[in-house]
């Protein structure tokens, strides 16, 4: 997408899974935001701003290398020995990196839980954050498939009973708010296990899946409902009071996705616009 600004002024896209939005882009991004933070409001999840890097220790835990180890975008510096070198103008390309242990989140609600690690959220607790995630694809579309995107999140944890309401006020909260943007999307179990594909859990998904995504007519998914069981509270030491380790869930909205979504609804990002500031008039 390369788009013009103001008269006489263009944005290109800096390279491959990587975009630029433009003004009209941008309002439309921004609105969709506002509009979707209207389910951390009904839901009385206060924002939090969760962290930039993510150990890997920490993923570790999480069998997250075990699921997605092709997604992983690391953290690396240049070493102390190519400072001079660079400082005297040497390109970059081709000097070493020293591996930080860390990686760039490729999902909001990964540094959460990484923050919550070890508490007790009593009888339940909702939190909710909007991040730049990445992540490593075999190829890259439009804003349907980036390289960095923005990823908003309402995160619960605490008892099974609890997780269970979250997700299904969640997943109206979509539809209701799908409708009222004029998008169609259909709802359709997925198959991105965040646990051990071999482990038993997993064959367990296969019979009760654990995450349904909400998708565009072309197949775009825009946002889902994820639910953990107590696989986070039991690898990362979170309970719940009594209840023990604790179940959690989340309601995940790709911001770019749902911008893209609006345009192939209605035509343009200009139309788009003036639909949601209807929409957001109501």
């Amino acid at each position: 997408m390369s788009t013009t600004a103001e008269p006489g002024l263009r944005l290109a896209n800096p390279g491959p899974g990587l975009v630029t939005l433009d003004p009209v882009h941008t309002a439309l991004f921004r609105g969709l935001d506002q509009l979707l933070t209207g389910l951390a409001a009904r839901l009385a999840a206060p924002e939090v701003l969760g962290p930039p890097l993510l150990a890997a220790d920490g993923l570790a835990k999480l069998d997250y290398f075990r699921n997605f180890p092709h997604l992983g975008v690391s953290a690396g510096r240049f070493t102390p020995e190519t400072h001079a070198d660079l400082a005297a103008g040497q390109a970059p390309a081709g000097q070493p990196l020293e591996p930080t242990g860390h990686l760039l989140p490729s999902a909001t609600c990964y540094g959460l839980l990484l923050s919550l690690e070890g508490q007790d959220v009593g009888d339940g607790a909702r939190l909710s954050a909007v991040g730049r995630c990445f992540r490593n694809e075999t190829h890259y579309d439009g804003l349907r498939r980036l390289w960095g995107f923005h990823m908003r999140e309402v995160l619960y944890l605490g008892t099974h009973q609890g997780a269970a309401d979250h997700l299904d006020q969640g997943a109206r909260f979509i539809t209701a708010t799908a409708e009222r943007l004029g998008l169609e999307l259909t709802r359709a179990a997925a198959d991105d296990p965040f646990y051990d594909k071999g482990g038993s859990r997993a064959k367990l998904m296969k019979l009760d899946p654990v995450k349904h995504e909400f998708s565009a007519p072309d197949g775009t998914a825009i946002a889902s409902v994820n639910r953990h069981r107590n696989f986070f509270g039991e690898r990362l030491g979170i309970r719940a009071g009594e209840h023990g380790p604790a179940h959690s869930a989340c309601v995940a909205f790709g911001l770019e996705r749902w911008v893209h979504a609006m345009k192939l609804a209605h035509g343009s990002a200009e139309a788009a616009l003036d639909v949601l500031h209807t929409a957001t008039r109501a």
